[in-house]
């Protein structure tokens, strides 16, 4: 199929195959990659940073766009990967794209699939359990697809009770060029992501370029968030610097506490058995340093002219 304004066709899904970049000129075979087609090279525009080494992993991250028909998803996906704008596309195709990107000096490889819901979530199984982070599009000057915006946002809500961890999730405005026909107001979308914890943004797809790319930077980075906090924490143990006289006195009594004799830089003889637990710890009153220095070590005096056999 061939889309408008744009020199290439259409292969079936899931990834589409270029014959050219609107010039009439074939495109060179090195754009394609294992795993599909990066959008940008598509459009003969290849991203900031070059083709990468095969052998430097990237992290990935896979991005839903949901909304109502005629919202402008498919404009944003556009707008995003190629700075263009294209105003007419076929509202029953759907598809994922491809592209490599640097948010914040640090590599990853975007997968963005373009949703293509009739009138509201259907057939949601194809990508709730896909994504990684869902971009929930409304238009300001349509009323009917913010209410539309809010079955995806309990939809999603449903799903995440379900999960260990909840996908992050950016409430987009779009048609911000068409402000005199506004018939959300920003307040109402903001007041609507906070009732279900999600970010707020607003932006025009034909306009600001900018604005686009830093909603898709920003769901990154709210997936690169969420994957450090559902990291496994280890025990931390932290020591503090003491003097180490009260615990030489320890250490110098093996008859009374019995300890075996060790050295200060050494823990391997010492039974931990023996270290209170947290709710006998409590219980224990630390002295100061001047109560504890009248507390002297036991001595053995020599005398001068006496010998020890």
């Amino acid at each position: 199929m061939l889309l408008p304004g744009c020199g290439w066709k259409r292969a079936d899904p899931p990834f589409p195959v270029p014959t050219g970049d609107g010039s009439g000129c074939p495109m060179s075979p090195h754009v394609f990659s294992p795993i599909g087609l990066r959008m940008s090279s598509v459009f003969g525009k290849p991203r900031a940073g070059g083709e990468r080494p095969p052998q430097s992993p990237l992290g990935e991250c896979n991005v839903a766009i949901l909304g109502c028909r005629g919202v402008g998803k498919s404009a944003l996906t556009v707008k995003f990967l190629t700075k263009r704008f294209i105003g007419e596309y076929d509202p029953n195709l759907e598809d994922t794209y491809t592209s490599e990107e640097l948010v914040d000096q640090q590599p990853v490889l975007l997968k963005v699939m373009d949703t293509a819901d009739e009138d509201g979530p259907g057939n949601c199984e194809r990508y709730l359990g896909w994504a990684s982070a869902f971009l929930v599009v409304y238009s300001i000057d349509d009323r009917r697809s913010f209410e539309g915006c809010q079955r995806y946002l309990e939809v999603l809500a449903l799903h995440a009770q379900g999960c260990q961890s909840r996908c992050p999730v950016l409430l987009l405005g779009n048609k911000l060029d068409m402000e005199e026909y506004r018939q959300v107001p920003a307040a109402e979308g903001l007041s609507l992501a906070h009732r279900f914890g999600c970010l707020h943004y607003e932006v025009s797809a034909c306009q600001d370029f900018t604005g686009v790319q830093r909603v898709f930077h920003e769901a990154v980075r709210e997936v690169r968030r969420r994957a450090q906090w559902n990291l496994p924490v280890r025990p931390l143990f932290i020591t503090e610097e003491r003097p180490c006289l009260p615990v030489a006195t320890a250490l110098a009594l093996p008859a009374r506490h019995g300890l075996p004799g060790c050295t200060f830089n050494t823990l391997s003889t010492v039974n931990y058995k023996e270290i209170p637990s947290v709710a006998q710890a409590k219980l224990v009153t630390v002295k100061s340093s001047r109560a504890q220095s009248k507390r002297k070590a036991p001595t053995l005096t020599l005398l001068k002219g006496f010998k020890i056999f």
